[in-house]
């Protein structure tokens, strides 16, 4: 059984180069990141190497990795031509990367392109990520509603990952991971039940990074707050990436299993190779994964990758 892992970064050359040739953040200088928010990181070039990941990937079990432009870079929100620029290389470079990745589509904060959204995912874009930044308010989900009827309309998924920190005081650097990127997802999951997402978007599938920062296990606060806590949506999945056992059970405890997948974060954690037995690892790994994406990549069944 071969496991989807909806949630994985890898920096094809055409964004590497991009990203070399910028003189403001976000940029590289060999292999050191410099951005806004966040202390300077020393990227590792094999974490970007095709060969060696598809071959992590099949070593821990994974038949597909979904793999998304790394959004706390904020290129999705530079001005206009930069964010058009910054997206182009990454689509390009993401489209050309062998088929055991699967890529997730962007668009700019700025008008984005929905004749061209339409067009990559008609490829071989499995959906489409935003930024939680985009959407930690009710108003912020309804700014997004074309990018999102796109993606409805389509039968594609939409990916929600943290976005750029602001700048940050000094101090550790898993401060932004940690405290940064939670509060976003977290804040990003209530304004979507806030603003009706669902009955504006009745089969519009959602997949939160991180388990959504742990949001669904403030049910009895909100409740006891004067908020309805509702009841659990079969088409918004939250992913395990950085969580382990102790975070996978406290979500499905509040989410049942059946909107839980596997999303590892890779090349930043491993994937989870087992939980809670083996129809529970099959629901994370395969099956709960392949009904976020809707079945289908590149014109082949979803299935046959987890066989």
């Amino acid at each position: 059984m071969s496991a989807i892992d909806l949630h994985q970064h890898l920096w094809p050359e055409p964004l590497l180069e991009l990203l070399r040739r910028r003189t403001t953040t976000p940029y590289l200088r060999g292999w050191t990141l410099h951005t806004d928010g966040e202390p300077p990181y020393e990227v590792k070039a094999e974490d970007h190497d095709v060969v060696r990941r598809t071959a992590l990937d099949v070593a821990a079990g994974t038949g597909l990795a979904c793999v998304s432009l790394s959004a706390p870079l904020g290129l999705e929100s530079l001005p206009r031509d930069e964010a058009g620029a910054s997206l182009d290389a990454w689509h390009l470079g993401a489209a050309a990367l062998p088929d055991h990745f699967a890529p997730w589509a962007s668009v700019p904060v700025v008008e984005p392109d929905l004749d061209e959204l339409t067009r990559l995912l008609d490829g071989p874009f499995v959906g489409v990520q935003i930024a939680a930044t985009q959407v930690t308010t009710p108003a912020g989900w309804e700014a997004l509603g074309q990018v999102l009827r796109v993606a409805e309309q389509l039968g594609k998924p939409v990916f929600v990952h943290p976005g750029p920190t602001a700048v940050a005081e000094a101090g550790p650097g898993w401060w932004a991971p940690v405290v940064g990127y939670v509060g976003q997802l977290h804040a990003a999951w209530w304004a979507w039940h806030a603003a009706g997402g669902r009955g504006q978007f009745p089969a519009l599938r959602l997949v939160f990074a991180a388990g959504a920062g742990l949001a669904p296990l403030h049910h009895e606060r909100l409740s006891a707050r004067g908020g309805e806590p509702g009841t659990v949506d079969p088409d918004v999945f939250v992913d395990t990436s950085s969580y382990g056992a102790q975070g996978v059970d406290a979500l499905i405890r509040v989410l049942g299993i059946d909107t839980i997948v596997l999303g590892s974060d890779r090349p930043y954690a491993d994937p989870l190779p087992a939980l809670f037995g083996e129809a529970a690892t099959r629901a994370i790994r395969i099956d709960n994964p392949r009904r976020a994406l809707g079945g289908q990549h590149r014109g082949t069944t979803l299935k046959e990758h987890a066989a």
